[in-house]
């Protein structure tokens, strides 16, 4: 992951307090800044499952700031002087953690505002170590720091579990409680609501996919483990935990190889990255593509569509099914 930038951003902001480029708050799926609000608690949240887990707990009690822009890509995105100049008037900053804001511990000691919040929804969850082929190219890459091989020690795409989602969700509702006891009855029955809509989701996804005997799915970006672990598939990523690391020609055989042999009819992709490696193995094959979304990031159409996390992954469902069958 990159990590450029970050120090300098850390030192800029306070330029940024005193030009008037600061966001304020309000409630923005796309990224960006907005009005205060001092009746409600401000929020920011730092990419797009953590903005909807805190929109739907939160409610009209809140107003927010998706600090990653609709449609761009979070696992290199690097907060800006506004993004930090609005973290240092916020009441509530909520990160996934483990590893996937590789930006978030440095930013956060930069940090003046010592009444800032800070939830990281990840914690407490049991993670996946971050193997895969991604492990076999690291060596490749020496003069990677060691800060950056621990944020690779996990994989952070814990809220694509349903049950690990409402997990992150509780710890947000927990916050908000501690932010605004005043509230604590409203955020808890917020999320008793969407508790039960993620029991709910993960039934469907059981009594779904334990319908099939082909396991096997090719990916795009290695983000599936978690679903995968819940649900019994075998997830076989082309590119590794990053989703702009590149696969070398020899790991693009060995995907060819693996679909044969397995028939695997339809190689999946996602909407913030080029399709083009997917693409060139569907074809090498005689396969199909379709859209597997990780939910890192929704675009603009889907925003306006009404589309949220449990939506998505309702799609993600029927596309597995339709790619099982």
């Amino acid at each position: 992951m990159k990590k450029t930038g970050v120090l300098f951003i850390v030192s800029a902001f306070v330029l940024a307090l005193f030009a008037g480029c600061a966001g304020t708050k309000s409630v923005s799926a796309g990224g960006g800044a907005a009005v205060d609000n001092p009746g409600k608690l401000s929020v920011c949240a730092s990419f797009y499952p953590m903005y909807d887990f805190a929109s739907k707990i939160g409610g009209d009690r809140i107003e927010m700031i998706n600090m990653v822009p609709a449609g761009t890509e979070p696992h290199d995105w690097e907060p800006s002087a506004t993004d930090i100049t609005n973290l240092e008037k916020a009441d509530v900053f909520i990160y996934n953690g483990a590893g996937m804001e590789h930006w978030a511990e440095k930013v956060l000691d930069s940090l003046q505002n010592k009444n800032l919040i800070a939830v990281e929804a990840s914690n407490g969850l049991t993670l996946l170590e971050g193997h895969g082929h991604e492990e076999e190219s690291a060596g490749e890459e020496d003069h990677e720091d060691e800060e950056e091989h621990e944020e690779e020690a996990f994989d952070p795409h814990v809220w694509l579990s349903p049950q690990n989602a409402k997990g992150e969700m509780e710890a947000i509702k927990n916050a908000f409680s501690q932010a605004d006891p005043e509230n604590k009855d409203y955020y808890e029955a917020n999320f008793s609501k969407y508790a039960a809509e993620f029991d709910a989701l993960d039934s469907e996804f059981k009594d779904t996919l334990s319908a099939f005997k082909n396991r096997d799915i090719i990916v795009a970006h290695q983000a599936f483990g978690y679903l995968c672990a819940d649900y019994g598939l075998n997830q076989v990523a082309i590119e590794g935990l990053s989703a702009d690391s590149e696969p070398d020609p020899a790991r693009m055989a060995e995907i060819i190889r693996f679909a044969k042999e397995h028939d695997v009819k339809v190689i999946f992709f996602e909407e913030l990255v080029s399709p083009k490696v997917a693409e060139t193995i569907a074809s090498a094959i005689g396969a199909e593509t379709d859209v597997l979304n990780p939910i890192e990031g929704l675009s603009d159409e889907q925003l306006k569509s009404g589309d949220d996390y449990f939506s998505v992954m309702r799609q993600n469902l029927a596309a597995l099914k339709a790619a099982l069958e």
